[in-house]
């Protein structure tokens, strides 16, 4: 474990696969192993987690609904000397996650946190998309009505760099048609289930990948998995 100011512990910040078990590093499962907590934004995937690595820890959820008090409570114990280890469902917690509160409250009280590396969707399907990534902003979700949809994404044109946004199955081929409209109908990389079984990446306009997925098999009028979608720098010519 990192070295902490004498009666202090550590916020660990742990990343955990978004699909593939495989990409787990040996330095994460040490500190999951060695953590006097974990702290999980879904305990039951944590669980299933820990089940696999043959670890019995302490868990507690800390998510978007859990309040100043949980809060609170982490940072008791964090104050009395107990490491803490922060996973998310998927991913790194504190990147477009309810974590970030946490992070913030630690650093405040200065506390030290530790990140963990591990997979992140957003860079996964930033590097695999063919698009320029020297320069790129990442706006997780995007608004759910189209009309803040739209305008967000035309402000996202103007920065004039790649953009990386996250999305639901059931909005993935809206927010793409919004794309198409706001944007000029750029290219565009859609990176579905990625370090999964069935991962694959879609390309080409917005337009095109649009009518691709409306074509794919749903489930209550619903795609499966996960997306990630990286759209090419560019705005409709005005």
């Amino acid at each position: 474990m990192s070295e902490a100011p004498r009666g202090q512990g550590v916020l660990y910040l742990v990343g955990t696969p978004i699909g593939n078990l495989e990409d787990l590093s040996a330095r994460a499962i040490r500190v999951l192993a060695e953590a006097d907590i974990v702290a999980a934004e879904d305990t039951r995937q944590a669980r299933k987690l820990l089940s696999h690595l043959e670890l019995r820890k302490p868990l507690t959820s800390y998510h978007q609904h859990s309040g100043q008090g949980r809060t609170a409570e982490l940072l008791r114990y964090l104050r009395a000397g107990r490491n803490v280890a922060l996973v998310t469902d998927a991913g790194m917690p504190g990147v477009s996650d309810p974590g970030v509160a946490l992070v913030a409250e630690a650093v405040a009280a200065g506390i030290p946190v530790t990140p963990v590396p591990g997979p992140a969707a957003l860079i996964l399907a930033l590097a695999g998309s063919g698009l320029p990534t020297a320069s790129f902003v990442f706006d997780g979700f995007l608004p759910r009505k189209p009309g803040p949809r739209r305008r967000r994404l035309e402000t996202l044109g103007l920065v004039g760099v790649t953009i990386v946004i996250y999305e639901s199955p059931h909005r993935v081929v809206a927010t793409l048609k919004d794309v198409a409209e706001a944007l000029g109908d750029p290219l565009v990389a859609v990176g579905r289930e990625l370090t999964k079984l069935h991962e694959e990446f879609l390309r080409g306009k917005a337009s095109e990948v649009t009518g691709l997925l409306e074509t794919r098999e749903t489930r209550d009028g619903r795609l499966l998995g996960e997306f990630t979608v990286v759209i090419a720098s560019g705005r409709r010519s005005r």
